[in-house]
């Protein structure tokens, strides 16, 4: 993993409140997890950062080493890696991925 390259993952961390790192774009997403996790997210009224790791070979080599998590997509709310689709539904389903959005945004 390069320096330059974990310092742009660290950054859209750090910088964004939501980020998911995702085949494709949300507009078009290249995979169903990805295209059922964005779903999720446009379900909330906050605004999120995607980053294309099709289009970013580097992030996508690098992130699962980075965070400890081998698939993608990867969602991170608040600095903090939630996971991936699966439990990016069950947090859904369970109120917590509302709790976790607006302790992230009202600050």
């Amino acid at each position: 993993m390069s320096q330059e390259v974990i310092q742009k993952i660290e950054s859209d961390i750090k910088n964004n409140k939501l980020v998911i790192f995702m085949k494709g774009t949300p507009e078009a997403p290249q995979c169903g997890f990805s295209a059922a996790s964005v779903q999720v997210l446009k379900g909330f009224s906050y605004p999120f950062k995607s980053v294309d790791i099709i289009a970013n070979p580097e992030i996508r080599a690098a992130l699962p080493q980075y965070s400890s998590w081998p698939t993608f997509p990867q969602i991170f709310i608040n600095g903090e890696l939630v996971g991936g689709c699966d439990i990016l539904h069950q947090l859904r389903d369970s109120g917590e991925l509302e709790t976790l959005l607006k302790q992230a945004f009202e600050k």
